[in-house]
């Protein structure tokens, strides 16, 4: 775990996000598994720092603005290569592979006790359409993404 918080400081700051990963390490997960994990959660994590939101606390509209930030984040693709989404932020596998650990760590909160919800919905990011096809989507299919 030390290879991990000295990857990414910000999980040392948040002592059940570093437990959370343990436990999964410790469950036998592959590190590149872990390290996937770490990155998403650390990437959250680090906004809510900037925006002073408390992630033990975040409602899901404060989830909302990460995957805002997300789907507005320019991707590393090349000015020639072409892409079947809309072309702005990340891939939509890229998304959903910030996002699960993010979801993951509200579940081990959940089950700890320590919250009632997961502010993190279940549901699809479709390009151009936003969030939904779940009985729980993380942005209402009112709200319509920039």
């Amino acid at each position: 775990m030390v290879v991990i918080e000295e990857k990414w400081p910000v999980l040392a700051r948040h002592e059940r996000a570093a437990e959370w990963l343990r436990i999964w390490t410790d469950l036998g997960r592959a590190p590149r598994t872990i390290d996937a994990y770490a990155r998403g959660l650390a990437e959250y994590l680090q906004v809510c720092e900037r925006d002073g939101v408390d992630p033990l606390t975040a409602n899901r509209s404060q989830v909302a603005a990460f995957v805002r930030e997300l789907t507005s984040r320019p991707g590393r693709r090349g000015a020639n290569v072409v892409a079947l989404d809309s072309g702005k932020g990340l891939a939509n596998a890229t998304l959903q592979q910030r996002l699960v650990p993010v979801r993951l760590f509200y579940d081990f909160l959940v089950e700890e006790g320590l919250r009632d919800s997961n502010p993190v919905g279940r549901g699809r990011y479709r390009p151009g359409q936003g969030f939904g096809g779940g009985p729980r989507p993380l942005v209402p299919r009112m709200v319509k993404l920039p």
